[in-house]
Parts: structure tokens; C-alpha cells; sequence
């Protein structure tokens, strides 16, 4: 039988990202309250109802629900069955306030790809040691909301590849590979918004910016390993997390675990 509620709630080391909160409710209904901070809504299983501005709004699972901050809002079951969410609260670094007005206007958002994002976000943000991934998908998910907010001109979307900032992000990936920089101090450093540091490398390179630093930090691993050092002792010597988090990148990359990796080097 399917527990009635569940509920996780969690604040990650991602500057931005307030509360991360799971939930699954089959009769709980919330009363009008407020937030002062950015309700970002998915729902993976049923449906919710809601009042936002005195006008009743549903998010069915294909969309992505945006509450602003500060305008009062409730929530509820639509199905028999209740619902399952996954919900960011993001502060207004991410969005600022002139979008709450916009945001009240037009809370439900159907864009399947907004969706993934902010779904494959949330899978990063449960995960420990991979802070500047959720930073940076996180970047992607908020532009993508900006756009949403506040459509640009057709013209003003076409941007050159920026290869002096994507160059200038690579040599300092590169050069603090151990204590890799988040993107928000990576931004400051280089004088550049957060999101065009995302765009501008990954159309210079082919590949996100926490995709190379990963990569070259399991490169730099299988050396140590076969160097004949412990895989704890590289994971930690590389920049990941602890061993798991070694463990699982390096699985992905190279087909192996470090262990297995490390032994057919010594039988070698």
C-alpha cells in the first residue's frame, strides 16, 4: 500500500537554491500562504489545483508551475490519488522581482524542455560533491524561465560564440582543478554573466564546462591509479567529493570502477 504522505526537504551548498522539497500527498491541502521566495513546481504523478491572484490554476505532470514571491497562493489534490511534486524555492539572485507580475499572469509553463531541465536538476542537487553541475544547470533553468518572462526580440536571441571568455573559463577550470571555482565566483572573476559562461564554452568546446572539469579530473584519477595509489586517497587527491562520488563519474566515463581500473593496471 502507498503511504498517504512523504516528504523530504534539504538545502544544497547552490547559491540560489533556498530549499530543495519532495512530496507526495493524497489529502493534505495547503491554506493560502506566501513565500518570499520562488516556488519552482513539478509534478511527477497526479495533478494540483491552486488559487494564485484569486484565479484558480492547475499543473498537470507536463508542465512547470512558477509561483512568485510574496502573492498568496494555496494547493491541493486534483485526483483521487493525490500527487507527487518536486519543488525549488530559488531567491531573487535567479529572478529578480520585476518578473512577479509576469509570473502571476502566466504561472504554468508548457515547455517540455524547461521540464527535463529542471528534472535533471533536481537528480543533481541530490547528489553531494556535484555543486557546480547543479550551478550550472541551474543557470540554464533560470534563463530559460527569463525567456518565458520576458521574451526577448527574435534578433536579440542570435549571440556570437563568445571564445575569449570560454577560453579564459578553460585555463581557470585548468588551472584549479583541485578547487575548482563555483560558476557564481567563476562569473566574478571573469567578469561575465553565469549563464553566458555555460553558453559561451559549450559552443566553443563542445561540452559543458562541469562536463570537462569532471572529465579532467577522472584523466588525472586513472593516473594516480595506476600509479598504484588507493582509490580514496585519489578521490580526494583529484577534487571529488569523497570515493563515491569518484566511483560514480568515473563508472560513466570509463565503462569501470577505479578499483577494477587500478587492478588490470597491476596485472599489467
Amino acid at each position: 500500500m502507498m503511504p498517504r504522505q512523504e516528504v523530504a526537504a534539504w538545502r544544497p551548498s547552490v547559491a540560489g537554491v533556498v530549499e530543495v522539497f519532495h512530496a507526495r500527498f493524497v489529502e493534505h491541502a495547503y491554506p493560502m500562504h506566501v513565500h518570499d521566495a520562488w516556488t519552482l513546481l513539478i509534478v511527477d504523478d497526479g495533478a494540483v489545483r491552486y488559487d494564485l491572484d484569486r484565479h484558480e490554476r492547475g499543473t498537470p505532470s507536463d508542465t512547470v508551475s512558477l509561483l512568485p514571491p510574496q502573492v498568496p497562493h494555496n494547493g491541493s489534490p486534483a485526483t483521487a490519488d493525490g500527487f507527487r511534486k518536486r519543488v525549488l524555492y530559488l531567491d531573487l539572485t535567479q529572478l529578480d522581482a520585476s518578473l512577479i507580475g509576469p509570473a502571476v499572469d502566466g504561472p504554468d509553463l508548457t515547455d517540455p524542455l524547461l521540464r527535463r531541465r529542471v528534472g535533471e536538476l533536481h537528480a543533481v542537487l541530490a547528489r553531494r560533491g556535484d555543486e557546480f553541475e547543479a550551478e550550472s544547470r541551474l543557470a540554464l533553468v533560470a534563463e530559460r524561465l527569463r525567456g518565458h518572462l520576458r521574451p526577448r526580440p527574435a534578433a536579440a536571441r542570435s549571440e556570437r560564440v563568445d571564445h575569449a571568455v570560454a577560453r579564459e573559463l578553460r585555463e581557470l577550470l585548468d588551472g584549479r582543478l583541485l578547487d575548482a571555482p563555483g560558476l557564481n565566483e567563476a562569473a566574478r572573476l571573469l567578469h561575465a554573466h553565469p549563464t553566458h559562461l555555460v553558453r559561451a564554452f559549450s559552443a566553443a568546446f563542445g561540452i559543458a564546462p562541469h562536463q570537462y572539469l569532471t572529465g579532467r579530473r577522472v584523466d588525472l584519477a586513472r593516473r594516480l591509479l595506476l600509479d598504484g595509489r588507493r582509490p580514496g586517497e585519489v578521490a580526494t587527491a583529484v577534487g571529488f567529493y569523497d570515493q563515491a562520488h569518484l566511483t560514480r563519474h568515473f563508472r560513466r566515463v570509463v565503462g569501470t570502477t577505479p578499483g577494477r581500473y587500478a587492478r588490470t593496471g597491476a596485472a599489467g
